[in-house]
């Protein structure tokens, strides 16, 4: 298997388990800030404005959740630049 074959193997897995967690987390994440920020506001003895918690709309949704494969890969690029640089049996041994 050639380096950039390797590169891009360890990126393409890297990527689905991003874009995975970002299907997962992103939807989770909403009811979480609507439930968390007005917690925040009414410990401190304010009442947060809902103007100010409703702040995610489509587009950014989908870019939160794309981040999260930006985030994967950049995580893996180091270690599959490596994993391309080593010999396979070494490769598997320190996985």
């Amino acid at each position: 298997m050639s380096p950039r074959q390797t590169v891009t193997m360890v990126l393409t897995s890297v990527a689905a388990t991003g874009l995975v967690a970002g299907a997962i987390g992103v939807p989770l994440g909403v009811p979480l800030h609507h439930l968390v920020l007005p917690g925040m506001g009414r410990s401190t003895g304010t009442e947060i404005p809902a103007a100010d918690i409703d702040v995610h709309g489509p587009g950014i949704l989908v870019l939160l959740a794309l981040g999260g494969v930006v985030i994967a890969v950049a995580g893996a690029l180091l270690p599959a630049g490596w994993a391309a640089r080593t010999g396979t049996a070494r490769a598997l041994r320190t996985e």
